[in-house]
């Protein structure tokens, strides 16, 4: 997986839970950010190594 997608995506998640109007979305978005901060510890614990995302 693309490091800087990931990095992305967490991103948007937390400016989404920022912007969302209500606590279960928040809890939502912060959950996917979560996700993706759990991701991205994977891959840098395997040697920082990410692939491209096939198809982009």
């Amino acid at each position: 997986m693309d490091l800087n997608y990931l990095f992305h995506r967490q991103q948007v998640s937390l400016m989404m839970a920022d912007a969302a109007g209500g606590v279960e979305a928040q809890r939502a978005h912060r959950a996917l950010a979560q996700g993706y901060a759990a991701r991205i510890a994977r891959v840098r614990a395997a040697g920082g190594v990410s692939y491209p995302l096939r198809g982009l």
